[in-house]
């Protein structure tokens, strides 16, 4: 072979290279255009998809078209592109769910982080930590023997965090925290200051409606073993409080410890009107179940004309006290437990394939009251027809604040 031959031959040799390159990285890029889509059916913005894959505007919009043409990516008449063929993903990921405790929100969290992983095809491997810090301790140590991808810990105790935390640091396994931070972990949850801050605003507004502002004794009902997060709910509310009623802190101020069920929380709230006696009283609380404790205890002292009370959660049993005639309960901010798997579930999709996320997300709240309770829970009305005649046959009577008489205060 001549020299020009052989020089020519190593060139077409290093253009063939070049370009089975350049074609491979096409190939891989078409591959992160697909894997933006978390679960068939799904739609997303051009704008969207170069947020999830990082990828160039023109490269994006190019790739999106030559999908759309192989009939593996659907273009929608608003514009935007959706998925045809589920998730691209090289295998199907494990993830940890280990719930509260069985109570209301943490059913409706559990239901919902269930639904989700089965729509995205993600294998959940799920404990309940039984409102337990000892339980808690024992199910991080099994999830790390499970060698789950990833963990979604729900738990209260704050003082258990930073233990469960380098349990999965150092087993190399990411963490998603709900509610209570966990060092090191991805926070998701309440935006607990901002809670607080619009419970207190509503109660505020309602006292200077009702009362003339005049308020004779500031209530707190509070959760002292959640840590200084939850706290942040009353100091949210005691701001928002003072931004409607300036001078409420002249006012005496009690605290009263809401931890226990909800028959304790009550007769923690009756002993203490025993004691001093049933005055004009706006009160905050750090969940609902305290709220209804509230109401039913200045009920029974025959002085429910003198509370007016802020719950915090918007769960099923204040929803419907909201909507009974004559309730001293103001109004309860929303936390929708019932959402969050919608943003759990692909919150740990994108940690698993390392996605940029920020290190706290919120959820959004909502004032719920009297007047918009139907509006926000149109459901509720429906769900309570066709479940109400077999509820009432299949169980023993409940407390009339509809909460069983057993099991502890939660989030």
């Amino acid at each position: 072979m001549t020299k020009l031959a052989i020089e020519q031959t190593g060139a077409d040799e290093r253009a063939k290279s070049v370009a089975d390159r350049s074609e491979s990285q096409t190939v891989l890029r078409a591959c992160a255009v697909l894997k933006a889509f978390a679960h068939a059916g799904e739609e997303l913005s051009l704008n969207a998809v170069i947020e999830r894959t990082g990828l160039p505007k023109t490269t994006v919009f190019r790739l999106l078209r030559t999908l759309v043409h192989g009939g593996m990516v659907e273009k929608t008449a608003r514009g935007t592109y959706r998925n045809s063929l589920g998730p691209a993903l090289s295998r199907r990921f494990r993830i940890g769910f280990a719930a509260q405790g069985e109570t209301e929100f943490s059913r409706e969290v559990a239901r919902s982080v269930e639904a989700v992983a089965e729509r995205e095809n993600v294998q959940l491997v799920s404990m309940d930590n039984g409102y337990s810090a000892r339980t808690a301790l024992r199910n991080a140590e099994l999830m790390v023997n499970e060698k789950v991808d990833l963990m979604i810990e729900f738990q209260t105790f704050e003082r258990v965090a930073p233990v469960i935390s380098e349990k999965f640091q150092a087993a190399g396994i990411p963490m998603l925290a709900v509610e209570v931070p966990h060092p090191g972990a991805v926070y998701f949850g309440a935006d607990n200051y901002r809670a607080g801050l619009m419970g207190g605003r509503a109660l505020g507004r309602w006292a200077r409606e009702n009362w003339e502002g005049r308020a004779e004794q500031l209530l707190l009902l509070d959760l002292p073993i959640a840590g200084s997060l939850l706290e942040l709910r009353l100091v949210g509310f005691i701001d928002g409080l003072r931004s409607e009623l300036p001078h409420i802190l002249d006012v005496p101020m009690v605290r009263l410890n809401g931890r226990g069920s909800p028959d304790q929380v009550l007769d923690e709230v009756r002993k203490y009107l025993r004691r001093c006696g049933p005055r004009r009283t706006l009160v905050g609380t750090v969940n609902d179940i305290c709220a209804l404790a509230a109401v039913r205890a200045f009920e029974d002292a025959g002085a429910s004309a003198l509370c007016a009370v802020m719950g915090q959660n918007a769960l099923r049993a204040v929803r419907d006290e909201l909507r009974r005639p004559g309730t001293r309960l103001i109004g309860s901010v929303a936390y929708f437990p019932e959402r969050y798997g919608e943003d759990l579930i692909p919150l740990a999709m994108a940690m698993l394939q390392k996605r940029p996320i920020p290190s706290a997300i919120f959820v959004k709240h909502q004032l719920l009251t009297a007047r918009n309770v139907d509006e926000v829970y149109a459901l509720d009305a429906s769900v309570r027809q066709s479940t109400h005649a077999r509820d009432d046959a299949a169980r023993p009577l409940q407390p009339s604040w509809g909460c069983a008489a057993q099991g502890p205060l939660l989030v």
